[in-house]
C-alpha cells in the first residue's frame, strides 16, 4: 500500500488487492490445499525456493491479505496471522528463543500472558524475568542476562492500563542487542504505532478491537523490519545460521528483512499448527474496515464515563490514562495523543464484595471474559482472567483485589452511564 495514504484509507483499501475480473470484497479461500501443475512446482514450494500456497497451515491468501493490511496499519514490513493472541505471544518468542535462553518482560501484563511467560515455556526451557514498567533503565538493565533473547511489553496493559515507557524499553533492549516485542491490542495502531518509537516486533489479539464484534478470535505478528539480526549473529543464530529442516536455508541471507516471519511461518507454523482459519480472517477484515470509526467513539465514550465515575461519592478509584491527573496521563499523551482505548478500571468503596455486587447489579454491561469490543463489558479480573496467580502475582500485575474492568462500548454513552449509576444505587 503506498505510504502516502492515510491509516483511515488504509483501513478500507490495504491488503486485498483485486486484479481484472476478480472480486472487489476480499474472498474466503476456504480450501485446505492448492494446486500445481508438475511435481518440481510443488518441491520448490516446500524447499522456500517460490513463493505460493499449497498448504492452509502454513498460509492461507484470505489469511494473507488481512495480515499485509494489519501490517501497513503499523508500518512494518511482514505479518503472519495466528489462531489467536494468546498463539502470537508464544510464537512471537519462541521463535527466536530454544531451551537455555531468558527473556525480560514488563510485570503488567494480561493474566494469560504472564502464565504463559511465567510458566509455561519455563517447562520449555526458557525463562522469564519480570520488571516493574515504571522501573529505571538501570533497574530494567540488571535484569538482563547473556542468554537473554527478548524484551516484552503491553502498549497498555490488561487490565491495569499502565501505559508502556516504547522509549525506554527500546533502548534498554537495544543496548543490549535484543528486539522489543511490544503487544498492541489496546491502543490498536489507530492510536499508537510502537515501531515509530523504537519497538522491532508488534503482536496483537485480533479478538479484540480489530475485530470489534466478538465473532472471530485470532492473533498477529508483525515485524518491523529493522532488528538486524545479522549484528548479533551469535544471538539469533536459529535466524543466521543454516536450518536443516530446510536444507541448510540461512533465514537473514536468503529472506533478508522478511527472515522473522518467514521462519516463524515456514518453520513454528508448519510444526505447531495454530493457524488462523480463513473464516476467521475474512471476518476480522470486516472489522478492521471500521476500525478508524470506531476506536475514536471506544475512547469518547470511555473519557465520559472515566469522569462520572471519578465524581461519584460511592467509587474509591479510577484509572483511565485518558484522565488528567491519572499517573499515567503524561505517558499517554506522548504516545496516544488521539487516545488509548475504551478499557477502564475503578474500585468500589467497600472492597471487593462492593465491586461484585455492583458488577451483579448492571443490565447494559455483561459480565463477560471478553474485552473491547462494540458491547460494554465488564469483568472482575482478580476472579476471573487473573484468577490463577497468586496475591504476590497480583500486585506485580497492577490487579487489585477490588479492581473492576470496565470496557466501554460504542453505545450511547447516557445509556451506559444510566447503568452504572442503577448499579451503583445497590451498592
Amino acid at each position: 500500500m503506498s505510504n502516502n495514504y492515510q491509516i483511515e484509507t488504509k483501513c478500507i483499501q490495504s491488503g486485498w488487492k483485486p486484479k481484472q475480473g476478480e472480486p472487489r470484497v476480499l474472498p474466503i479461500y476456504q480450501s485446505t490445499t492448492f494446486k500445481y501443475d508438475t511435481s518440481e512446482q510443488m518441491g520448490r514450494l516446500f524447499d522456500l525456493e517460490d513463493s505460493g500456497y499449497f498448504y492452509t497451515r502454513l498460509q492461507n491468501p484470505t489469511n494473507d491479505a488481512v495480515a499485509a493490511k494489519i501490517c501497513d496499519l503499523e508500518g512494518g514490513y511482514a505479518a503472519m496471522l495466528t489462531s489467536s493472541g494468546q498463539a502470537a505471544s508464544f510464537y512471537a518468542i519462541m521463535n527466536i528463543c530454544e531451551a537455555g535462553d531468558h527473556i525480560v518482560c514488563a510485570s503488567a501484563l494480561y493474566g494469560g500472558t504472564y502464565n504463559l511467560y511465567a510458566h509455561t515455556i519455563k517447562k520449555m526451557g526458557v525463562e522469564a524475568t519480570f520488571v516493574d514498567p515504571g522501573a529505571s533503565e538501570e533497574e530494567i538493565s540488571a535484569a538482563f542476562k547473556e542468554n537473554t533473547k527478548a524484551l516484552f511489553g503491553e502498549t497498555i496493559s490488561n487490565p491495569a492500563l499502565v501505559v508502556l515507557d516504547i522509549e525506554k524499553f527500546a533502548k534498554v533492549a537495544h543496548e543490549h542487542g535484543v528486539p522489543l516485542i511490544v503487544d498492541n491490542t489496546f491502543a490498536t495502531p489507530i492510536n499508537c504505532r510502537p515501531f515509530e518509537w523504537g519497538a522491532d516486533i508488534v503482536t496483537h489479539s485480533t479478538t479484540k478491537y480489530m475485530d470489534g464484534h466478538a465473532m472471530s478470535v485470532g492473533g498477529c505478528i508483525v515485524d518491523s523490519g529493522n532488528f538486524d539480526w545479522e549484528a548479533h549473529h551469535d544471538k539469533f543464530k536459529c535466524l543466521t545460521e543454516p536450518d536443516e529442516t530446510y536444507h541448510g536455508i540461512v533465514y537473514t541471507k536468503k529472506f533478508g528483512k522478511g527472515a522473522y516471519i518467514t521462519k516463524a511461518t515456514s518453520q513454528l507454523m508448519r510444526d505447531l499448527g495454530s493457524i488462523q482459519s480463513p473464516q476467521n480472517a475474512f471476518l476480522l477484515n470486516v472489522g478492521l474496515e471500521t476500525l478508524h470509526l470506531r476506536v475514536p467513539r471506544h475512547c469518547e465514550n470511555a473519557l465520559k464515563v472515566a469522569e462520572y465515575l471519578k465524581g461519584h461519592e460511592k467509587v474509591a478509584w479510577v484509572h483511565y490514562p485518558d484522565l488528567e491527573g491519572d499517573q499515567y496521563h503524561e505517558l499517554a499523551q506522548k504516545y496516544m495523543p488521539n487516545g488509548t482505548c475504551g478499557v477502564l478500571t475503578f474500585g468500589i468503596k467497600g472492597g471487593r464484595d462492593a465491586s461484585v455486587t455492583l458488577m451483579d447489579h448492571l443490565k447494559l454491561a455483561a459480565i463477560v471474559t471478553h474485552v473491547a469490543d462494540a458491547r460494554t463489558s465488564v469483568l472482575h479480573p482478580a476472579s476471573h482472567t487473573h484468577r490463577q496467580m497468586n496475591e504476590q502475582e497480583l500486585i506485580e500485575a497492577g490487579v487489585q483485589p477490588d479492581l473492576i474492568r470496565f470496557s466501554v462500548g460504542i453505545e450511547n454513552a447516557d445509556d451506559i452511564i444510566a447503568d452504572l449509576e442503577q448499579a451503583l444505587e445497590t451498592v
